[in-house]
């Protein structure tokens, strides 16, 4: 997370301006293989890959923040709803507590999505950045 926001610090410009898709086939190639790889991660860890999959879109595939964010959620659902469906097949979740944190989740995602399509893409930039930073302090000083 740390290497993320840096990255993304350094280059002010990432998720900027639509380039419409990669620059290159090696762009391309490059791009998804990287996202395959986040793809791996994220099934095995989650913490964090959306938000490097969010940079690695932005830079390989020269997508905006806004696409990126929006290409990257998709993901995420198909993802997320995977894992779900192998966790209640275990018997592992409490179905009250994550019906009520799912609609949580849902509404605050459906404000958040709504809020993001009034802003600019450097507003978007600096609440990237921001959240990166928050995560990559969470991951380094977890609470007791």
């Amino acid at each position: 997370m740390i290497g993320v926001a840096i990255f993304s610090m350094l280059n002010k410009n990432l998720g900027q301006a639509n380039h419409d898709g990669p620059t290159s086939r090696i762009g391309a190639i490059a791009g998804y293989a990287t996202t395959f790889l986040l793809a791996i991660y994220g099934g095995f860890f989650s913490g964090g890959y959306v938000t490097m999959l969010t940079a690695a879109f932005g830079l390989l595939f020269g997508m905006t923040f806004l696409q990126a964010v929006a290409t990257t959620k998709v993901i995420n659902v198909f993802s997320s709803g995977v894992a779900t469906l192998v966790f209640v097949w275990r018997g592992v979740v409490d179905l009250k507590l994550g019906v009520i944190l799912g609609a949580s989740v849902f509404l605050g995602a459906l404000l958040g999505g709504r809020m993001a399509l009034f802003l600019s893409t450097i507003w978007l930039w600096r609440i990237f950045i921001v959240a990166v930073l928050s995560l990559a302090i969470k991951l380094l000083l977890p609470l007791h």
